[in-house]
């Protein structure tokens, strides 16, 4: 399963007491794929930054440098298909360009996404994700 996470989704996933760390055990636990580019690491990266402890960041990144589970993508085409908050068109544009089974995110700016015919992206939320991981 490829997955394209929402840095809004790793941020809470991170969390030590967390009720979504299940979501980030399922991944290195190799139960699903994450699909990153260069801008999504430099978001994630500014973001645990931010938000989190000393040191969190490092460690995620050397984590993906390390994982087989992870799937670098090149972006091709930029669908702009969030208009209200174009710098999270980079999620959807890696999720289309890899064929990822989900988006996963919690921001509403990706509400008017899922309502594209074309080209048509499995975008869900935290809660719905942890449904899907507790089924493998």
């Amino acid at each position: 399963m490829k997955v394209v996470l929402d840095s809004n989704v790793l941020l809470v996933a991170l969390g030590r007491k967390s009720r979504y760390k299940a979501n980030w055990e399922a991944f290195a636990d190799g139960k699903y794929q994450m699909i990153i580019s260069d801008e999504i690491v430099y978001e994630y990266n500014e973001i645990l930054n931010q938000h989190s402890a000393l040191g969190v960041a490092e460690a995620v990144i050397e984590v993906f440098i390390e994982s087989p589970d992870i799937i670098f993508q090149q972006i091709y085409y930029k669908w702009d298909a969030i208009k209200k908050d174009p710098d999270e068109n980079k999620f959807f544009d890696i999720a289309v360009a890899a064929n990822a089974d989900y988006l996963v995110t919690n921001d509403a700016h990706f509400n008017a996404a899922k309502k594209l015919a074309f080209p048509s992206v499995k975008i869900i939320s935290v809660e719905q994700f942890l449904s899907v991981i507790q089924i493998l």
